[in-house]
């Protein structure tokens, strides 16, 4: 017989998930491996001659990157000599600035970082958080996507999305050749909802380029870099191929950041027996020596490998906060599904949902997640209530605002219109009444009437053959009656000429100016200092639709 109470546990949520337990030689383990370098480094004539236990002629590629362009040398030899708890207890102490701090944490190796890092407690991490984030505020960034690459239901969501409080917005595609269309369809939604948000279309790099070009994107953050040589070099690349690439999108005016995340190197078969957060840190290092201005961190992806093991869930905190630590702007990630526990979940969020982050999401799913094309996110439009009220609860801003239906269901239909209108004047496959209407109303994509995909990928080679830009779009936007929209999908391509938003940590508001970590930095020092949400936006944060005045009663 067994205990009624044990098989009562073995058919929770939390038990459907997989663990295991740490084998180190192969990388699976989250901090402290066997294999893990000693910090150290050695400067001679301006030249790192020795960094974390090697000599220079025995240097791999990420080694030489780092030293040469990832370390600030000038107070290197003394920072990483310094005591490992001294440094962490200096990244807590609200009374040490935060400038004081970076100078300190951009001159630690690799594997000093990883070790400072280590002597915090969740806690301790948390607290470090809220002072290391680069900009003064939190924010969070959506996917929009759906099972069918369907125009007219993104754009929907994307200015449901924006209305709702998101500073960014990221699609991706099913189908390869839909991505004109997606990356059209997120941008002109998400102005709808609210002017100044970015957005991106997560595609192979080349694509993803052509279209920033041409002005259907705003950012891009799927940049993937690695921490071991033979996992670079399977994706054909280098740091120096991401530098160039980074490059590439800056001199053309697109924010960028690179995308990173423990246990990346140990799913590909490569880790080297480091630990993950070790070989997370050598990422965050090529990052900032390529001049990224920021990075989308927290495994990501790869998060179902560090929650198996025994401390993962922390290690992932620990690389959001090398991220802040080393001047970046950090998406710490809060995407990709990782468990059937709904506790669990939750956990795992509100170490940067407390503190916040620049991004506390890389990726809230504003669907449901049968829509998520990114694999199915760990927040999704079924979880909308319950973010609004963790927020009113813990009194913290997590990036969203309370809406009412009404007003969703205005924005909706605006912008699916709108992306009607833009089909019409283009000449692309026609958007039916019968698709709008669906699109203002539809939970997701079993809501709408299906497309005739063979007209569209036609259409969208069709539209790209055409060299039709941004430009085209506001004045096809003009044209069909939508000059509001085309005002902010105009002044949204004017951002690509100044090049302000691509600072540090940098989001838009709705008068497109620029909100970065140059004219809104964290200066958080303890009780009452950095950011304080102010009456009026508490005002908003509290009041939503499903509390009653006790009065009317």
């Amino acid at each position: 017989m067994r205990s009624k109470r044990f098989e009562a546990l073995d058919a929770r949520p939390v038990n459907q998930d997989g663990y295991v337990t740490e084998w180190p030689e192969v990388g699976l383990i989250a901090v402290d491996a066997p294999a893990d370098p000693k910090p150290s480094i050695t400067i001679e004539n301006g030249l790192v001659v020795e960094m974390d236990g090697k000599k220079r002629d025995q240097f791999d590629m990420l080694d030489t990157f780092i030293a040469d362009y990832g370390v600030r040398l000038d107070n290197a030899e003394k920072v990483n000599a310094t005591d490992s708890l001294e440094l962490a207890q200096k990244m807590v102490d609200f009374r040490v600035p935060r400038a004081e701090v970076v100078k300190l944490t951009t001159a630690m190796t690799p594997a000093k970082i990883t070790e400072v890092v280590n002597q915090m407690t969740v806690l301790e991490m948390m607290m470090a958080v809220t002072k290391m984030r680069s900009r003064a505020f939190p924010a969070n960034q959506a996917h929009v996507t759906n099972v069918r690459d369907n125009p007219v239901q993104i754009a929907a969501d994307a200015a449901e999305g924006s209305l709702r409080g998101f500073a960014e917005e990221e699609t991706t595609v099913g189908i390869v050749r839909y991505a004109p269309f997606n990356a059209i369809a997120i941008m002109v939604g998400s102005q709808v909802g609210r002017p100044g948000i970015l957005t991106q279309c997560s595609v192979e790099e080349a694509t993803e380029l052509a279209l920033g070009m041409r002005g259907f994107t705003a950012y891009a953050e799927t940049v993937s870099v690695y921490g071991t040589e033979q996992v670079f070099m399977d994706g054909d690349d280098t740091p120096w191929s991401k530098s160039f690439l980074a490059s590439c999108y800056a001199s053309r005016g697109l924010k960028m950041r690179f995308t990173s995340g423990t246990g990346s190197e140990v799913q590909m078969g490569f880790a080297e027996g480091k630990s993950m957060l070790y070989l997370e840190a050598r990422c965050l290092y090529v990052a900032k020596g390529a001049g990224s201005q920021g990075i989308q961190n927290g495994s990501v992806s790869c998060v179902g490998v560090p929650a198996a093991v025994p401390g993962g869930i922390r290690a992932i905190l620990a690389e959001n906060l090398i991220a802040m630590s080393l001047d970046l702007e950090c998406a710490s990630s809060n995407d990709q599904s990782f468990t059937h526990s709904d506790l669990r979940r939750v956990a795992r969020t509100l170490m940067q949902f407390v503190p916040g982050t620049d991004f506390i999401c890389s990726g809230y799913s504003s669907t449901p997640n049968y829509d998520n094309m990114f694999a199915g996110s760990n927040w999704d439009a079924d979880d909308y209530d319950d973010w609004l009220i963790i927020q009113r609860d813990l009194k913290i801003d997590g990036g969203l605002v309370p809406v009412l239906e009404e007003d969703v269901v205005r924005v909706r239909n605006h912008a699916a219109k709108a992306i009607q209108a833009i089909f019409r004047e283009l000449g692309l496959p026609e958007i039916t009444d019968e698709e709008v209407e669906a699109a203002t109303y539809a939970r997701g994509s079993e809501d709408m009437p299906k497309r005739n995909v063979v007209e569209d990928l036609k259409a969208t080679d069709d539209l790209m053959n055409r060299g039709i830009t941004g430009v085209d779009l506001v004045k096809a936007l003009d044209r069909g009656g939508f000059e509001d929209v085309a005002t902010s999908v105009y002044n949204m391509l004017k951002q690509r000429v100044s090049g302000d938003y691509l600072h540090t940590s940098a989001i838009l508001d709705e008068n497109f100016h620029v909100m970065s970590a140059v004219n809104y930095p964290n200066d958080y020092r303890g009780p009452k200092t950095g950011y304080q949400i102010t009456d009026e936006k508490w005002d908003q944060l509290k009041t939503i639709r499903q509390a009653i005045s006790p009065e009317e009663i």
